[in-house]
């Protein structure tokens, strides 16, 4: 776990700043990995939805810019941040994040599954800039075409893979963070992020038709389309991974922000499967409360 200290804000500028530099819009973060500036619109209600457009900051990767005077005044408005934010989608780089996890727990092998993906539909990943994470996973930075707009997404390709694409963010080589120190992998630091193999581009941008039960009613997700994958997820589930599955499910949701209006449909996913309904609904309630555990241990440490 890296130490945060006093000098850990001024080193955070100082990477912020370089990657601005390179032309990545930045923004700080906190050591919870969240925009370290609060809304200006916090309380407000109904809340507002205005992403920056009121001149103020606090709107999160909203803000995120390549002005090296607008990066100082933000880090400056944010004395504790301990690392920075790149905008996704954003030109020239239109940076799309290939997110892959490691979580030993629920058996997650998202670099095993991404290579699956590529022998299935003839695409290799370029030689590209690769952020290792402190719990083990890595993010792949790739660019995008102008005429696409590649969205977020959880799990959508595969458990384990997450996607962060226009309106999401990765956080930058150097941030330090509760759980440790994000960096460039060795023989990496002299790439410029390569372009989306066509192929895969078509899996981040093709529409997605929401699973269905055997009866034909729609297992929806989340109005914006997150959680897609996570439902697929559980619907594959075979007997004696039922219940693990949905709880892993469960828990990227959450860990997302988007637990509870997900959690309807990974019930119905699975009791499809055969799982008591009674049985689901505990499994996800279990998940909420471990990552809302969490959670406020993360706050604690920051």
């Amino acid at each position: 776990m890296a130490t945060i200290d006093r000098q850990t804000p001024t080193l955070a500028l100082a990477h912020a700043l370089a990657a601005a530099g390179r032309g990545l819009p930045v923004f700080p973060l906190s050591a919870t990995k969240l925009p370290a500036l609060r809304s200006p619109h916090h309380g407000e209600h109904p809340p507002a939805h205005c992403r920056g457009k009121c001149g103020l900051p606090g709107h999160g990767v909203h803000d995120a810019t390549t002005d090296p005077a607008a990066v100082r005044a933000l880090f400056a408005a944010a004395p504790r941040a301990t690392g920075y934010g790149i905008a996704c989608g954003r030109a020239p780089h239109r940076l799309i994040g290939i997110d892959l996890d490691v979580d030993p727990a629920y058996g997650s092998d998202a670099a095993g599954a991404l290579r699956q993906l590529a022998l299935q539909h003839l695409f290799t990943i370029p030689p590209t800039v690769t952020v290792l994470t402190p719990s083990g996973g890595r993010h792949l930075w790739l660019t995008g075409p102008a005429d696409a707009t590649v969205p977020n997404s959880a799990g959508r390709l595969a458990p384990g893979i997450d996607i962060r694409g226009s309106g999401g963010y990765l956080v930058g080589p150097g941030s330090v963070t509760a759980h440790g120190r994000y960096r460039l992998a060795p023989g990496t630091a002299h790439l410029a992020p390569a372009p989306c193999p066509r192929a895969l581009l078509r899996l981040l941008t093709q529409p997605r038709r929401p699973p269905t039960t055997s009866r034909g009613s729609a297992l929806t997700p989340t109005p914006d389309g997150r959680g897609e994958g996570l439902i697929q997820f559980v619907l594959a589930a075979q007997e004696g991974q039922r219940n693990t599955r949905l709880f892993w499910a469960a828990c990227r949701a959450y860990e997302h922000g988007f637990g509870d209006a997900l959690a309807d449909a990974l019930t119905a996913a699975a009791v499809r499967t055969g799982l008591p309904e009674h049985e689901a609904r505990a499994a996800i309630a279990s998940a909420a409360r471990l990552t809302s555990r969490r959670g406020e241990e993360t706050n604690g440490a920051a």
